[in-house]
C-alpha cells in the first residue's frame, strides 16, 4: 500500500492537490519514509492518534450516536507457524545467541546433540521413521534442559532472561517426560501455546469450530447509523470476543466516578432527611446559589436527563453474550442487544430453561414440580441435584439418562443470562437486532479487503499489529467521510454536507 500511495502521489494530480496544491512536476519520495513513519507512530505514547483524530471529527459532525455494534475478524500472523521440533531448536538457538561469547561457550559444552545450533531451520532427521523422531525429540529436550539447568540461579541480563523463559515455556507446553525419563511430544495442546519464536504473542485461534487460524484477532466497534468505526482492539488469536468488549466500549461506558455522582446520597444515620453539618447540629439558613451556579447545575441536569433518555445500546452476536459482559452492561444501564445462546440438552431432552430457577429462594423446580435446594459453590453459582427423585419420575426418560439423576448447574451470572434470554423472546428485539448487527460485517469487509492491506499482518507483535489495525480503521473512516460528504465548517469544525 505504501508503494502504491507513493506512485499515486508522483503521477496523480488529485493526490498532489490533496497534499496542498503541489505543482504537477513536484518530485515524489521514497516509500520507506512512510514505513518509518508508521514504525515511529507504533512506538510512540499514542499509537492510535490518527484514528483518534478521525473519531473526534466524526463526533463533532454528530456522526457518533449511542449505538455500538461489536465484532471481530482473524488477522493472520506474518510468520510461519512452527512445529514442536522447530520450536525447541529455535528456543535453544535463542538462548545461545543471547548468552554471548564466554557464557555461550560454557553452554555449548553441555549440548549432547551433534548440532552447533547456528543455522535456522528444522534439524536433519528421517521423519518417516517413528524411532528416529522420538530420538530427536528426546535429544532436543535434553539439550534444552541442560541449558536451563545451567542458567538456573544465575544473574542474567534481560535479553538472556527472556530467551531462557521462552525456552522453558516451549519445553513445558509441548513435552512430557515418559517412562525411563524419555521426553516425548505431549498428547495435548497447552491452553496458551506459543506457536512461533519469531512472534511470541501470536496464538492459535478459532473463529468458528471448523475454522482455525494462527495470529491475532482484530476487534472493532461501529456506530451502525453512520457506519463510523468508534474503537479498535487487537488481541491474541485465542482471546474470546467478550473479553475485549470492555476495551471497545471504554469511551462509552460510564466510569465509577460518574456512576457515584449519579447515585442518590445515602442516609447515613437512618434518621431525618433534614441535612445536618458534620457536628450534627441543625443547619443554618439556606444560602441562595449564584446565578452562574444555578445555570451550571441546570445544564448538568439537562445533560444527565439527555443521557438517561438515550442509553447506550450494544449489539453483538452470541460470542458477546457472556455473563461477565452482561453484568457490566446492566451496571452501566445499557440496552443489551447482544445475542445469548439458548440452553441445549442432548437427545432433545428437557433444556435448562424448562426448570424454574429461583435464585432468591435458592431452589430449582423441575418439569415434574419437584423442588430441590441449590448447593452453592465457592466461586459463585452452585448445583441442584435431583438424585433419587428421578428414579420414579414419569418424565425421567425425557429429562436424563444419568443413573444419579438430573443435575442443573447454576452459573455465577445465571441471573444476567436469564434476564437476557427473557428479553430476547420479544419479536421487536429480534427485528431490531437483525436490522442493525449485520452492518458490522460490511465494515469488517472494508477493513480486510486487499487494497487496504488484507487480512495478513505485515508486522510482528501485538503492539505493532494493533497500531496497524487502528491506522487501517482510520483510513476506512476517511473513506466513509468522503461518502457522507464531511466538510469543515465554523463552530463545531465538521459537518455532513446536506443531501
Amino acid at each position: 500500500m505504501t508503494v502504491r500511495g507513493v506512485d499515486r502521489f508522483a503521477f496523480d494530480a488529485r493526490w498532489k492537490y490533496a497534499a496542498g496544491g503541489l505543482d504537477f512536476d513536484y518530485p515524489g519520495f521514497v516509500h520507506t519514509v512512510l514505513v518509518d513513519m508508521r514504525a515511529r507512530v507504533a512506538a510512540s505514547a499514542s499509537p492510535d492518534r490518527i484514528f483518534e483524530v478521525t473519531l473526534e471529527a466524526a463526533k463533532k459532525a454528530g456522526l457518533v450516536g449511542r449505538k455500538r455494534v461489536l465484532d471481530s475478524t482473524p488477522l493472520y500472523d506474518a510468520v510461519a507457524t512452527m512445529d514442536t521440533v522447530t520450536l525447541i531448536r529455535s528456543g535453544i538457538r535463542g538462548v545461545l545467541k543471547a548468552a554471548g561469547a564466554d557464557l555461550g561457550a560454557e553452554l555449548r559444552s553441555l549440548i549432547g546433540r551433534d548440532d552447533d545450533y547456528t543455522a535456522a531451520g528444522k534439524p536433519v532427521c528421517d521423519y518417516d521413521d517413528p524411532g528416529a523422531r522420538k530420538m530427536l525429540v528426546d535429544a532436543l529436550a535434553r539439550d534444552a534442559m541442560a541449558l536451563l539447568g545451567a542458567l538456573d540461579g544465575r544473574e542474567l541480563g534481560p535479553v538472556l532472561t527472556q530467551a531462557g523463559a521462552l525456552l522453558a515455556t516451549l519445553v513445558g507446553q509441548d513435552l512430557d517426560e515418559g517412562a525411563g525419563g524419555v521426553f516425548r511430544i505431549a498428547r495435548r495442546v497447552a491452553k496458551d501455546r506459543v506457536i512461533s519464536t519469531v512472534d511470541t504473542q501470536a496464538r492459535h485461534g478459532h473463529k468458528t469450530a471448523a475454522h482455525g487460524f494462527d495470529g491475532y484477532k482484530g476487534h472493532i466497534g461501529i456506530d451502525p447509523d453512520s457506519e463510523v468505526i468508534t474503537a479498535t482492539v487487537v488481541t491474541a488469536g485465542n482471546t474470546g470476543d467478550a473479553a475485549s468488549a470492555s476495551d471497545l466500549l471504554a469511551g462509552d461506558l460510564p466510569t465509577q466516578d460518574v456512576a457515584a455522582a449519579d447515585a442518590p446520597a445515602a442516609d447515613v444515620d437512618g434518621g431525618s432527611d433534614a441535612p445536618t453539618d458534620q457536628a450534627g447540629t441543625e443547619p443554618g439558613p439556606a444560602i441562595e446559589p449564584a446565578d452562574d451556579t444555578v445555570a451550571n447545575r441546570d445544564a448538568a441536569d439537562s445533560q444527565s436527563t439527555s443521557t438517561r433518555e438515550a442509553p447506550l445500546a450494544v449489539y453483538g452476536d452470541a460470542a458477546y453474550g457472556a455473563g461477565v459482559l452482561l453484568e457490566k452492561l446492566e451496571a452501566a444501564g445499557a440496552q443489551i442487544m447482544t445475542k445469548v445462546q439458548p440452553p441445549v440438552a442432548p437427545g432433545g431432552r428437557f433444556t435448562k430453561d424448562r426448570f424454574v430457577i429461583d435464585l432468591g429462594a435458592g431452589t430449582v423446580t423441575c418439569p415434574a414440580h419437584v423442588r430441590v435446594a441449590i448447593r452453592p459453590a465457592k466461586a459463585g453459582g452452585g448445583m441442584a441435584a435431583f438424585a433419587e427423585a428421578c428414579a420414579d419420575c414419569p418424565l425421567a426418560a425425557g429429562c436424563t439418562t444419568c443413573a444419579a439423576g438430573r443435575r442443573i448447574r447454576i452459573g455465577h451470572h445465571e441471573a444476567e443470562l436469564t434476564r437476557a434470554r427473557a428479553t430476547q423472546q420479544d419479536p421487536a428485539w429480534w427485528a431490531d437486532y437483525r436490522a442493525t448487527r449485520p452492518k458490522v460485517e460490511r465494515k469488517l469487509g472494508h477493513l480486510i479487503r486487499r487494497r487496504h492491506g488484507g487480512r495478513r499482518a505485515r508486522v510482528l507483535g501485538q503492539t505493532k499489529v494493533a497500531a496497524e489495525f487502528a491506522l487501517l480503521a482510520a483510513a476506512v473512516n476517511l473513506a466513509r467521510f468522503g461518502v457522507l460528504g464531511l466538510t469543515r465548517v465554523a463552530g463545531p469544525g465538521w459537518a455532513v454536507a446536506p443531501s
